[in-house]
């Protein structure tokens, strides 16, 4: 079963570029992301074995995020084929293989401990998501789509470097020789040379922050996000960031067994730092909701560097705003996908009195603000909490104070935006229709993010610690 799930999404992604009909698309996409989230959950019971050692094998840290990414593509499958015929854009000759080549290469990258084939399966998205930034073509998508393909280029190319110094760094290793997997680069790390491994290290976390949209490699991310179509961005933002993050949680463990974890984490932390201040002062007047989301990503993307950073039980707070985040984007992205088709902008001074205009977008915008500024008793307030609370216990005040003061500042910033939209006198006195295909995605993941705040089931509860575990430090 493995190995149909590892190949899958090609299969279906040929196969939909030669079918006739969007509707014939519409429904392979959508039976696929059906067929791939069972896969997936059937794996939490019997979990599948490795293929060729270490370079194909899913373990802790590959199945939460590959269960969250299966989450995410079945709920976006629901929701497309509706969102494009409203914007009088049903066709998707390329928007539906692309996605579902993005999958495969995404269950690749999450399904890998080895160094290299990470590196090419996360260069592989790049190329697989580009043409879904360009999706119906305008001055401003070639723009952001260029932007993104130019840094996120230069960001796998550091990334490159970073693993080719990491293969330096044990060509001279006295010994049984260590080749790119975690655990055989685990087992050597006391004996690397720590010199070529820390600048592996730094060319791995400037290269993959670049793609997980850290600051300060972070532009092209507000530009590809508002362009791309709204389902394309909850994906970029729940499940291709992921992807990246891992890309740098898998390099952890080497530095905290080669005795160099305080050099790596300190370098998460100001760079978690410095992604919280950059959104903090963009976020601020965003007349754009996407690009106000856009920010706001990149704000949870330093929390997510900050809880690592931090280590401990930052660890799991991390893991656990992971999943968090991903919901609760996807959930926004979608709201506003809904706000674009019934006002016909994103524009925040042309939208007012959206509770009143459209109750249930409406209602579903104001609970994913609510959830992602990180308000009890949604998941993120939880995941936030813990990560305060790590940096507490470990005597860390000036980063918790900082952390909570820029935390205060997003608050601040998306508040005014999504109170604007929300309120106010609507600019139609007539309701515009709600299609249920276009409510029950963004509803179900209001719902889930909500049931993290006061419950985690024990099997997540139990997968989660393990993979913070697996982090080290």
């Amino acid at each position: 079963m493995f190995p149909l799930f590892l190949v899958g999404p090609f299969a279906a992604a040929a196969l939909a570029y030669f079918l006739r009909g969007s509707r014939a698309r519409n429904a392979l996409f959508g039976g696929y992301c059906l067929a791939h989230l069972a896969v997936v959950s059937r794996f939490w019971a019997v979990r599948p074995g490795p293929l060729s050692g270490e370079i194909l094998v899913l373990d802790d840290l590959g199945l939460l995020f590959v269960t969250v990414v299966a989450l995410l593509y079945a709920l976006v499958a629901l929701y497309t084929p509706t969102y494009l015929a409203a914007k009088g854009t049903p066709s998707n000759r390329v928007l539906v293989p692309c996605t579902l080549a993005l999958l495969g290469v995404m269950d690749v990258a999450l399904s890998t401990r080895h160094y290299g084939l990470l590196w090419v399966a996360l260069e592989a998205s790049t190329l697989a998501s580009a043409p879904l930034i360009a999706h119906r073509v305008t001055p401003k998508k070639l723009e952001a789509t260029w932007k993104y393909l130019l840094l996120c280029s230069v960001g796998i190319a550091l990334a490159l470097l970073g693993t080719f110094f990491l293969g330096i760094s044990a060509s001279a290793v006295e010994g049984p020789a260590a080749d790119l997997t975690v655990s055989s680069m685990v087992s050597a790390a006391p004996r690397l040379s720590l010199p070529w491994l820390k600048g592996a290290f730094v060319f791995l976390l400037v290269g993959y922050g670049t793609k997980l949209g850290l600051a300060p490699l972070h532009t092209w991310l507000p530009d590809a996000y508002a362009e791309a179509p709204s389902p394309i961005s909850a994906l970029f933002s729940g499940a291709l960031s992921n992807c990246a993050f891992l890309g740098i949680l898998r390099v952890l463990p080497i530095l905290e067994a080669a005795g160099a974890g305080t050099f790596g984490r300190d370098l998460l932390v100001l760079l978690g730092l410095l992604s919280l201040t950059v959104a903090a002062a963009f976020v601020l007047g965003q007349a754009d909701l996407k690009r106000m989301l856009a920010y706001s990503s990149i704000e949870n993307m330093g929390i997510l560097a900050l809880g690592v950073g931090i280590g401990g039980m930052g660890n799991y707070g991390a893991l656990l705003h992971a999943v968090n985040h991903a919901l609760v984007k996807t959930l926004l992205f979608l709201a506003v996908g809904n706000v674009l088709i019934l006002c016909g902008t994103r524009a925040v001074g042309e939208v007012s009195g959206l509770l009143r205009r459209a109750p249930r977008t409406g209602a579903l915008l104001a609970l994913g603000f609510v959830a992602i500024v990180g308000t009890p008793p949604f998941g993120p307030f939880l995941s936030e909490l813990t990560i305060l609370r790590a940096a507490l216990d470990q005597g860390l005040g000036l980063v918790a104070l900082l952390y909570l003061v820029l935390l205060g500042a997003t608050f601040v910033g998306m508040a005014g935006v999504t109170l604007s939209v929300l309120q106010g006198t609507p600019s139609e006195v007539a309701k515009p229709k709600e299609p249920l295909a276009l409510l029950i995605p963004p509803g179900l993941l209001a719902l889930g993010v909500l049931g993290l705040g006061l419950w985690i089931p024990a099997p997540v509860e139990a997968l989660l610690r393990a993979a913070a575990s697996g982090i080290g430090g």
